[in-house]
């Protein structure tokens, strides 16, 4: 048996490539080995592909990761080779304080960053197969066969992020919310959103294969390059706010011309279209620092935005990962109940061979490149 495979590896900033690399062993009795059958790029692989965070040349991308149990710890009660599983792309231990309180993303045992690649310590798994440690805790059970596969991939990250971005802003039923951003996690946002029983839901962006997208679903379109969109959000509704905004961009926001870095735009927009006493939920990425910042606080993780009117108006802000271990489990079986379908981000299907060509137009968004899905 080869101790060899082929994954996605870091070269430098902009650049990766396919080569082989050593194949994961079992290193703890409760890890499983998995052979890859589907694994996702991420618009946070792009901070790393462009050189904003620390990731060092050599590691292996991807951290949306399904597949097939391969081999089995010694320790691993509940799975067994040839089983179907997804996992969370943040690895946590299931024993730690806020795992046992549901707050998975924020374990204290494992880490409190993604788990695998740059953000955590574990290789990742755009690659033939993946370790995964804790397998018990993190590996989620899936119906044998390929159906849904796309569908279930989506459970590492996008799906269940965006159904924590709309429950971070404290959404019910019936409410209205503005979802800035129309991403992958963005769209899961707003799809979540609908799912849930919003009754107007605004996503704002200003892609225009991202906004289709969005109309698609049921949502109102929002170009964020055409003008203010939180005076275009109010006009639309008379001069009323919305009840609830999530911020599904993070702190590579720009303003309206899509080059000019501003963290703190979306931010500033969702205090002002938000109701008083309404809430903001953001599972947009902010790092404690960024090489790649356009000043020098936003460098430091410092960003300004009128904490005065936040204040005045008594909005609620819920932030952080999502705890994908809360959620992944019931919007399995939305997906298998046929009650959710979230692939329809799903833009690309790819051989792993052909990764670092879907890198580049994914990140200039060459071709309609949404979402990404790489097979080994």
């Amino acid at each position: 048996m080869s101790t060899k495979m082929r994954a996605v590896v870091y070269d430098k900033p902009f650049t990766v490539s396919v080569r082989e690399v050593d194949k994961p062993t079992i290193l703890h009795p409760d890890d499983i080995i998995v052979k890859v059958t589907t694994s996702c790029i991420c618009g946070s692989d792009l901070h790393m592909y462009e050189g904003r965070t620390a990731a060092q040349a050599g590691i292996v991308f991807g951290h949306e990761n399904m597949g097939i149990v391969d081999e089995v710890g010694t320790g691993v009660t509940l799975l067994k080779e040839g089983d179907r599983v997804v996992m969370p792309f943040n690895v946590a231990c299931g024993r730690c304080l806020n795992c046992e309180e549901g707050r998975s993303a924020f374990c204290t045992l494992v880490n409190p960053g993604f788990g695998y690649v740059a953000m955590g310590p574990y290789p990742g798994g755009q690659a033939e197969y993946v370790r995964v440690p804790f397998a018990d805790f993190n590996a989620l059970k899936l119906p044998p066969g390929t159906e849904h596969e796309e569908d279930f991939a989506l459970l590492a990250d996008i799906f269940p992020t965006g159904w924590h971005g709309v429950e971070l802003s404290g959404f019910r039923p019936g409410e209205s919310i503005a979802i800035f951003g129309a991403g992958p996690v963005g769209l899961m946002a707003a799809y979540s959103a609908l799912l849930r029983g919003a009754s107007a839901v605004y996503v704002v962006d200003r892609v225009p294969e991202r906004l289709a997208k969005a109309t698609e679903i049921g949502c109102v379109a929002v170009d964020f390059s055409k003008g203010d969109p939180a005076e275009a959000i109010k006009g639309m509704r008379g001069g009323m706010e919305v009840d609830r905004g999530v911020d599904a961009v993070g702190y590579q926001a720009t303003t309206g011309d899509g080059k000019t870095e501003q963290p703190n735009a979306v931010i500033e927009a969702l205090i002002a279209v938000v109701r008083p006493t309404g809430g903001l939920g953001i599972p947009g990425l902010y790092v404690p620092s960024d090489p790649g910042a356009p000043d020098a606080a936003s460098a430091k993780g410092y960003i300004s935005f009128p904490f005065g009117k936040l204040f005045e108006k008594g909005l609620t802000m819920g932030t952080g990962q999502c705890n994908v271990k809360s959620y992944n489990r019931y919007l399995r079986d939305l997906i298998i109940s046929g009650r959710a379908k979230p692939s329809f981000v799903v833009s690309h299907n790819v051989s792993l061979d052909d990764a670092a060509d879907a890198y580049v137009k994914f990140d200039k968004r060459i071709d309609g490149y949404t979402k990404v899905l790489l097979h080994p």
